[in-house]
């Protein structure tokens, strides 16, 4: 099991002079002479959320065949990610749950954000215990028994359209009122409290999604929500800069085409988190695309 480390801003002013000084080393680089390209193109993510992570390296891998340069920029918060965005500091954020889970964001920021189509259509909200734990199968299930969980769900981090939410679903189950409380850090944290409990066999339930590699390297199950409080699936989004189109219209006409299915979505997931060490993403994603030569065509 792999944890990701998030290694970059987690601020707007630190965003800002992260990306100052990525714009004085694109000065020193011209200076020193450039080949031509097309054009640099800054692709902004959470690392921890890798469902970016991977569809940001498979970017970046066609983005440089077709003579872009490709910047990455590492962040920690998503409010964080989509005021850059929006801001036109960042170019593309490559996996955006902007229907439902980053509604938020979208209602903030969507006159600054052009939506380029959706990749993905089967992204959902979930709470998820360990196999073990037989007799919990519902939200509705942890209602009397917050001692067993030490009166926690486990949750990631405090800006995720997951963790309002989660305490939307404490609220309409009644949770709260048995002494629940949501805990919240980062994904990461979330990974290592869960790979604990399960080392130990303890009782947790913890904040999920899918797609998520972590569904499947944990003998986890999902917990049903009969009162709807995370929402319905829904598709992950293409969000770029406003004037993005115009600035470059074949990768946005080739974003809007890009499609992946459950079994493309997860096997490109699995190769880049775990199938390869963390650094090797290129190559976990030129190993994909030649093991799916016909899924992601090449920009024209």
């Amino acid at each position: 099991m792999k944890i990701r480390k998030t290694i970059a801003a987690t601020s707007a002013a630190a965003l800002a002079l992260s990306l100052a000084a990525c714009a004085d080393n694109d000065s020193d680089s011209d200076a020193s002479g450039s080949d031509g390209d097309k054009g640099t193109i800054t692709l902004g993510y959470l690392p921890s959320w890798t469902d970016g992570l991977s569809t940001a390296y498979l970017l970046e891998n066609k983005l440089e065949a077709a003579g872009y340069d490709v910047e990455h920029e590492e962040l920690t918060d998503a409010a964080v990610l989509y005021a850059g965005l929006a801001n036109g500091d960042i170019d593309i954020y490559p996996s955006a749950w902007s229907e439902k889970t980053h509604e938020q964001y979208m209602d903030k920021y969507s006159d600054d954000i052009e939506d380029l189509g959706s990749y993905y259509d089967n992204a959902v909200l979930t709470w998820a215990v360990p196999e073990y734990m037989e007799d919990i199968n519902s939200i509705e299930d942890l209602k009397g028994k917050s001692a067993d969980f030490n009166d926690t769900v486990v949750g990631i981090e405090p800006g995720a359209g997951l963790t309002e939410a989660s305490k939307k679903a404490i609220e309409d189950y009644g949770l709260d009122e048995d002494g629940y409380n949501l805990s919240t850090s980062s994904t990461p944290a979330m990974l290592s409290e869960l790979q604990t409990a399960v080392d130990n066999e303890d009782d947790i339930v913890v904040t999920l999604w899918r797609p998520f590699w972590a569904n499947a390297k944990f003998p986890v199950k999902d917990l049903e929500d009969p009162k709807g409080s995370l929402g319905d699936p829904e598709s992950l989004h293409w969000l770029a800069r406003d004037g993005f189109s115009d600035e470059f219209p074949e990768v946005s006409e080739w974003l809007g085409d890009l499609k992946l299915d459950d079994e493309q979505y997860g096997s490109l997931e699995d190769n880049v988190v775990n199938q390869f060490e963390e650094g090797k993403e290129p190559d976990a994603v030129q190993d994909w695309l030649d093991k799916n030569p016909d899924v992601v065509k090449d920009i024209d």
